[in-house]
């Protein structure tokens, strides 16, 4: 049975509810500009009806305030952080694909390929074509092919400086995701220690949410939170819970309280992926030591982006099966296992298209990894003339290799680098790379083939600079043999990494022959010693090299239309990266709003509310007045 203030009771309740209504509807109105905050609601329901024992059975007993909560989708959040990955990665390949595009460009008035390519094999060849023995002529002709090496020298610099920014960025990334973990690892704690009590810690949700949409941004995520059980209860709810955030397809970054830090460690001379690769390329590792998978196919976000810009090679990493083991003894005494894997990929099967380390790297056996020291190329023909191609690999001493290579091994894969389809650093370093040895390799032959106006044999133009001693690549005939192999049943013919093939000639290390730069008077005009000073037939065949396709092909295109290849695959590169992240940001756009129209604050609606609830406010504290007046006559009035 209720008693004579039950009345009083409920409007008391029903002020409590409008006014923790109002002050949420104050605390919603307050944040309306805040980045990441979530519009709060009071939830109500009506308090437990009292029997009475009368007919009309029980008595409402008004109304309980079970929480304040922040209304919030999780499904439009996940959708978020999913596309918020996809927009990362697309946002730093555009980023960096226009400076690619900006690099290669050529209008025709700056010093792009086309403009001194041309200036070379149609300016400089027509006016030695007319007076063959010209001292003049022929010194034009050389400095427009010292030209020629410049631009690029200057292309593998440029493309150098964007890897190594591209390098640090990735840095400032990792440093990034650290920072977030910390701060996410520290707000479940304290939600946690909030929530045990049975509040909830909306702001602190909304501080954590906001970080893993920033998170999302640099790596994709994962997101899931769990109820703690109390082992002792299970059906207790005791208000905690496990929240873990994983990246990078699947890796535990955050998990409760704690979190894994990455560190970023930079790679040893000899630990280089590609030949063209600069020195000091980070590896992630977990603060524990184990790797990160940067090559995840599921892994999104800036650092994917980032990835595939400084490590892309268009899927063209070195891949064979193991063959043989054996031992070698190198130059100092010592005995080193090799291992020879038979390769089938074509790019591997032309030393001109080969970007392996010549410093040495790490090759996977099996999913084991060792170190190389060196290697050897080898082209070997059976007896119905079938060509085999193989690379012996010189291991490393057992402090870098402690396991040693056994014959198990023999049958495995073996795998240098990771096969990254996209078209980054190493493929446009390597795409200059094969054209300036394969043209290098058929001008100097052409060149060798005839005689100059003295009557001296022809000597090469083009060779490379040795990073040491000032000395260049002599690029000798029994260095370069596999280009002149014939195709005879049995035999093999072997190029070791340190000869002075052609594969030692980059486009960073591009130059003209010193000889040839100071007296010019050394190059060959001319087939046939006899044949007059004025003779041109030679220079007929270098013209005709920039233009014949039988000459000198690359990718099915002339040596003249070397820029249109590389342009096309940046200028395709790039518009794909302009498309994709123009599509996720507007999808972002989308998705936002749709967020925002649950979770934002809206102005309007917060003014209706205000005075929703200040009209139960008002209500309640006039039904309060009413029973204070009624109880009032009824304890001084009443006669007793």
């Amino acid at each position: 049975m209720p008693s004579q203030f039950f009345g009083l009771n409920i409007a008391y309740t029903g002020l409590l509810a409008s006014n923790a209504a109002m002050n949420t509807t104050s605390n919603n109105i307050a944040n309306v500009q805040t980045e990441g905050y979530s519009r709060q609601q009071v939830t109500q329901q009506a308090s437990n009806a009292l029997r009475v024992f009368q007919t009309y059975g029980c008595a409402g007993a008004g109304v309980e305030t079970l929480a304040i909560e922040r209304v919030r989708d999780e499904f439009y959040d996940g959708r978020f952080w999913d596309n918020n990955a996809q927009l990362g990665e697309y946002d730093m390949k555009q980023y960096y694909m226009k400076q690619l595009e900006t690099y290669f460009d050529d209008d025709g008035k700056s010093t792009g390929f086309k403009t001194i390519f041309d200036q070379l094999m149609v300016t400089g060849m027509q006016a030695l074509l007319k007076d063959p023995n010209s001292a003049t002529a022929k010194s034009q002709f050389v400095g427009y092919a010292g030209a020629l090496t410049e631009y690029f020298n200057g292309m593998a610099g440029n493309l150098e400086k964007v890897q190594k920014d591209i390098n640090q960025e990735i840095k400032l990334k990792v440093d990034e995701i650290n920072s977030i973990a910390g701060e996410i690892a520290t707000l479940n704690k304290q939600i946690n220690t909030i929530e045990l009590t049975g509040t909830k810690a909306n702001e602190l949700r909304d501080r954590r949410t906001l970080l893993i949409d920033e998170l999302s941004k640099i790596v994709d995520v994962e997101v899931k939170e769990t109820p703690i059980i109390d082992a002792n209860n299970e059906n207790r709810e005791t208000g905690a819970n496990r929240y873990m955030v994983k990246i990078a397809g699947g890796q535990m970054l955050v998990d409760g309280s704690d979190y894994n830090g990455l560190e970023c460690v930079a790679r040893t001379s000899y630990e280089k992926v590609n030949q063209t690769d600069i020195d000091g390329l980070y590896e992630v590792y977990w603060a524990d030591g184990q790797k990160f998978n940067l090559y995840n196919a599921s892994m999104g976000g800036d650092l994917a982006g980032l990835i595939q810009m400084r490590d892309g090679n268009n899927g063209e990493n070195f891949t064979g099966q193991v063959t043989a083991t054996g031992t070698t003894t190198t130059a100092d005494g010592k005995t080193h296992d090799t291992v020879t894997v038979k390769v089938t990929k074509a790019y591997l099967q032309d030393l001109n298209k080969c970007n392996l380390s010549d410093q040495g790297g790490i090759l996977d056996l099996g999913n084991q990894e060792f170190y190389y020291d060196s290697w050897e190329y080898t082209c070997e023909y059976d007896a119905n003339g079938n060509a085999t191609y193989s690379y012996t690999f010189t291991l490393s001493d057992s402090e870098k290799n402690p396991r040693g290579i056994t014959n198990d091994r023999v049958g495995k894969k073996a795998e240098i680098g990771t096969n990254l389809s996209y078209q980054g650093i190493p493929y446009y370093m390597n795409q200059m790379n094969e054209w300036i040895r394969t043209f290098s390799q058929k001008f100097n032959d052409i060149l060798t083939s005839g005689y100059s106006g003295n009557g001296d044999p022809g000597v090469k133009m083009f060779t490379g600079n040795k990073a040491t001693g000032g000395e260049q690549f002599l690029l000798d005939d029994a260095a370069k043999r596999y280009d002149k192999q014939e195709k005879k049943a049995g035999s093999k013919m072997t190029v070791k990494v340190n000869d002075d093939s052609y594969y030692r000639l980059t486009a960073k290390n591009f130059d003209i022959l010193e000889a040839i730069e100071q007296d010019p008077g050394l190059m060959a005009n001319r087939k046939d010693a006899a044949d007059g000073v004025e003779q041109n037939d030679l220079l007929n065949d270098l013209k005709n090299l920039a233009t014949d396709k039988t000459k000198m092909s690359f990718r099915g295109c002339n040596a003249s239309e070397f820029l249109q290849c590389i342009l096309s695959d940046v200028a395709l590169n790039a518009s794909r990266a302009n498309t994709f992240y123009a599509s996720f940001k507007d999808i972002s756009a989308t998705i936002d709003n749709q967020r925002i129209s649950i979770s934002g604050v809206d102005e309007d609606e917060e003014a209706v509310n205000l005075v929703k609830y200040q009209n139960g406010y008002n209500l309640a504290s006039k039904m309060i007045q009413t029973l204070t007046e009624i109880y009032d006559r009824l304890i001084l009035e009443t006669g007793v």
